[in-house]
């Protein structure tokens, strides 16, 4: 296996390459979650994998509970399913809590806050109730619950932590919460071995090849689980080495080479740029980490046969959604023919003209 190999089967697994799924719910459940903090840029990374799809089928989706939206795994939001929500919550969870142990001190906030702050939000949300932020921030203050933004950040999402909340169906352009009780049927419950060998299995078939550390960032387990993990699952899985570097993906028909370049306009938090704590294989390590510190500033990448090469941004207008790129060399003709295609091609997911400037 080499360099080149590792990104074309990358491409390939995590349903880039050929756009297998037939819906929202398909590539979530195939991909395990999505990380989805950057709401436009999740539905269009979903929408990259799905033959034909539109922006508005991904937020019908998302609105008919097909798929969810919580914090689970690290301190950011994910797109999960709902039949996978509850064990990866239990499995995941302590680790996300413990993380935030540090800052819930700095703005006073505790497990006798959180049980109290836990009840009224529950409260507020029965019977198929759905509120949004400002509105669980006056459901919370009713009761003598003061809270900035930070503090209400972090009230909410540790009621996402405890199983208690998910997402509802948006209102307009505004976010809603549900209770998962109510949201998600019951599921059977998994015990700690099989969570986590379906949590590894589930990595490695979609975001493979990758390395130990790389599912142990993913997933927000400690290494000595996410190795726990690996041990338990490895006998259904490939691995190859190469620069000392050990790779694990699953058993594959031989992907080849495309004849014209491969191009693709990602988020910066695609599965494919964010899924790994090694980002060596897709750009030099400065470009790509410096490009993730910048957050909302910096959010889109070019890619070109596997690899970063260069960034792009968009501007919705009324009739229109204007595309700019900016790649870090000059493009041959192939290549600008590729990225061209994909610039209609989000335009049609957004069913807009997608005007190139």
């Amino acid at each position: 296996m080499n360099a080149s190999e590792i990104l074309r089967l990358r491409l390939h697994n995590s349903g880039l390459t050929d756009s297998p799924f037939k819906s929202a719910a398909d590539a979530v459940s195939h991909l395990g979650a999505v990380q989805a903090q950057d709401f436009a840029a999740a539905k269009w990374a979903l929408g990259l994998r799905i033959k034909n799809s539109t922006d508005e089928d991904i937020e019908k989706a998302f609105n008919e509970g097909k798929i969810l939206r919580t914090h689970v795994m690290r301190p950011t939001w994910h797109f999960v399913m709902p039949e996978d929500i509850r064990w990866m919550l239990e499995l995941t969870a302590p680790r996300v809590k413990a993380l935030l142990a540090h800052y819930n001190r700095k703005l006073e906030l505790d497990d006798a806050f959180f049980a109290r702050s836990n009840v009224a939000i529950t409260r507020a949300l029965q019977d198929h109730t759905y509120l949004t932020r400002q509105e669980l921030k006056t459901i919370l203050a009713n009761i003598g619950i003061e809270t900035d933004v930070q503090r209400l950040a972090h009230i909410i999402m540790w009621a996402e932590l405890d199983g208690l909340i998910c997402s509802g169906p948006r209102r307009g352009k505004q976010f809603t919460y549900a209770l998962l009780e109510e949201r998600v049927e019951k599921a059977k419950k998994l015990n700690r071995e099989r969570a986590l060998a379906k949590l590894a299995l589930n990595y490695f078939t979609s975001h493979g090849p990758a390395q130990l550390k790389d599912f142990s960032w993913w997933s927000g387990l400690t290494v000595k689980d996410a190795r726990c993990a690996l041990d338990l699952i490895k006998s259904k899985l490939e691995q190859a080495t190469l620069d000392g570097k050990t790779y694990w993906f699953p058993t594959h028909t031989e992907v080849t080479t495309p004849k014209s370049p491969s191009a693709f306009l990602l988020s910066i938090y695609d599965e494919y740029t964010i899924a790994y704590k090694d980002r060596e294989d897709i750009s030099e390590t400065r470009d790509i980490e410096r490009m993730i510190s910048m957050g909302n500033a910096l959010t889109a990448v070019i890619i070109l046969n596997g690899r970063v090469a260069g960034t792009w941004n968009r501007a919705l207008k009324k009739s229109t959604v204007e595309i700019r790129l900016n790649p870090f060399r000059k493009l041959n003709e192939d290549e600008q023919e590729a990225l061209e295609s994909e610039v209609a091609r989000y335009g049609k997911f957004m069913e807009l003209p997608a005007v190139l400037i």
